[in-house]
């Protein structure tokens, strides 16, 4: 279990490096954009689907979904923003306006999904990141100063912070618990027994699932992963789990000065930096980004947005 996790790992860093040095030319940037959210809109379409009429998805892996719906928001946002760029200059009307009603269907698909049919932290997560799209957009089309800038955000980290609070007092019991679903006593009861018996370095990546039988009364029952954040504790300790947030943050500071630096291109690291928050508040509200898939897919986003965040839009 903790090989298989190491070389998932390996896999999403690989795939971060090779997509920092793929995307670097904008129209291949451009194109896996494209990719990404029309991946991501399909994804929030099945979970639409299965809300709307089971019958026509059966079965659905709804972390996952829920996840990857999410992501696509950001994504097909910023395919919006592309088409708007585009025909602000020049470029053809024509195929500005296609562009920018495939990402208006890809948002409404992927918002009615994360707001309609999902838990309410998931729907909190995906506002944090629109929230987030919105705050670059204002400072750049204002043409805001330095002074005011930082002062609207620095308003903004308040206003997160205080429904941050507000959504974790809202319930009992280890923080880690707080955001997820509603789950059973004698389930919830084994968790925190788990999560009090965890050390500093934990007991091993990947090792969550084995480790969790010893907490259930059942020994052939298997104790299911609540969140992401849950697991990594499990697996890492506090160690771990600290290291797992504080990369999150430094990613998401420099995504976001690099939307705030990047001119009219603005919207890679934009939807990139969307996508960490709200990659970060979920993975505290379910287990969608164990998945392998929303692994990658968010790997390859966040190498997007880097290498955006510093390329010239001319370069080829």
């Amino acid at each position: 279990m903790t090989v298989n996790a190491l070389l998932l790992a390996l896999a999403a860093i690989s795939s971060l490096s090779v997509a920092i040095l793929v995307v670097r030319n904008r129209g291949r940037a451009e194109l896996v954009l494209f990719v990404l959210s029309g991946v991501t809109a399909a994804s929030a379409l099945i979970l639409d689907l299965h809300r709307l009429s089971p019958a026509l998805a059966a079965s659905v892996p709804h972390d996952l979904t829920t996840t990857l719906a999410g992501l696509g928001l950001m994504l097909n946002l910023a395919v919006m923003q592309l088409a708007a760029e585009r025909a602000e200059t020049r470029h053809s009307l024509l195929r500005s306006v296609a562009i920018g009603l495939c990402g208006l269907v890809g948002a409404l698909v992927s918002a009615a999904a994360i707001f309609g049919f999902s838990g309410t932290s998931s729907a909190i997560a995906a506002a944090f990141g629109v929230v987030l799209i919105l705050l670059i957009l204002v400072i750049r089309r204002l043409d805001l100063s330095p002074l005011a800038a930082g002062a609207l955000s620095v308003a903004a980290l308040i206003g997160a912070a205080i429904v941050l609070t507000f959504l974790f007092d809202k319930s009992s019991g280890p923080i880690l618990l707080r955001l997820v679903p509603e789950m059973g006593t004698e389930t919830k009861a084994a968790l925190e027994r788990m999560l009090a018996d965890t050390r500093w370095f934990g007991a091993g990546a990947g090792t969550f699932a084995a480790v969790g039988r010893i907490y259930q009364s059942d020994a052939g029952a298997v104790l299911s992963t609540p969140s992401a954040a849950t697991s990594v504790f499990a697996g890492m300790g506090w160690i771990g789990l600290a290291a797992m947030i504080a990369v999150s943050l430094i990613v998401l500071v420099r995504l976001f000065l690099g939307a705030l630096q990047r001119g009219r291109d603005s919207f890679f690291p934009a939807a990139a930096a969307a996508c960490v928050l709200f990659a970060l508040v979920q993975s505290f509200a379910g287990p969608g980004l164990l998945r392998p898939a929303a692994i990658l897919c968010l790997s390859v986003i966040v190498g997007l947005g880097l290498s955006q965040s510093v390329s010239q839009s001319g370069s080829r």
